[in-house]
């Protein structure tokens, strides 16, 4: 494993609008293959009632010169040491896909720290719980990009921009390894609400399975589906924007219970 946890923290979060002062913060987990960036409509969208953060994690664009992470594990504890360096406001989790895995074991560590996050937004994948063998990272990078283009996540003209190809591939295939040799960090079940999200036709996770989240808090459960595939949020934003609202307008200052 590569040591990230000493230098560089700046490197791991964007921020791409102003907010109010004092705003609840929430900071977004990108998908497998995915960016900081991914997440700047959303921004724009709560921008300013809410701080958005976005996690850039090694290996892709302006950390494209440093090595994947071998892990979720080490995916969040970069996170965490770079959220070191921000106010401790009231800080809500955002993970789509891989990000809701880092997510998790971020938000576990959090709560170790004494510093449980105020809720934790799971989409798109289903929970630690559900076991399912999956060994794509070992395929040929033919079935890499079928995989990646049969859940709609990638722009098409990438995958057929040769020498963009060449550079995107290794760092999504260490995030399908990263993902599919994960296995949670033990420990108690975590205090943080959580309110899971998931399109109602995801060929990589059911409704019945994102359900297995609420084995994982004590905290309050909701699920939300929405029509849609894995990338349901990409055209129901407007939706999951919504439902972020109502669930953080309890953080704001003189804010009323969430809906």
């Amino acid at each position: 494993m590569v040591d990230r946890s000493g230098a560089g923290h700046s490197s791991w979060l964007r921020g791409f609008h102003e907010s109010k002062p004092d705003a609840p913060r929430l900071l977004c987990l990108p998908h497998g293959g995915g960016s900081a960036s991914f997440y700047f409509g959303l921004s724009k969208a709560l921008s300013p009632a809410l701080d958005v953060r976005a996690a850039q994690y090694p290996g892709r664009q302006d950390r494209s010169e440093e090595p994947p992470a071998e892990s979720v594990q080490e995916l969040a504890q970069g996170v965490f040491h770079a959220l070191g360096e921000l106010d401790e406001r009231p800080l809500a989790l955002f993970g789509h896909s891989m990000g809701a895995m880092v997510g998790f074991e971020l938000a576990r560590l959090l709560e170790t720290a004494g510093r449980p996050c105020a809720v934790l937004f799971l989409s798109g994948r289903r929970g630690p719980s559900v076991e399912r063998f999956e060994n794509l990272h070992q395929g040929s990078d033919a079935q890499l990009i079928e995989e990646v283009v049969k859940l709609d996540g990638t722009d098409a003209a990438l995958l057929r921009d040769e020498e963009l190809l060449g550079m995107i591939l290794p760092t999504l295939r260490a995030d399908y390894r990263a993902v599919e040799t994960y296995r949670p960090t033990p420990g108690p079940r975590l205090r943080s609400p959580f309110v899971v999200l998931t399109g109602d036709a995801d060929p990589r996770v059911t409704p019945e399975e994102a359900r297995t989240w609420s084995q994982e808090t004590d905290g309050s459960f909701e699920l939300h589906v929405y029509p849609g595939a894995h990338f349901y949020l990409v055209p129901q934003r407007q939706a999951v924007q919504h439902r972020i609202e109502a669930t953080l307008r309890r953080l704001a200052p003189g804010g009323g219970a969430a809906a």
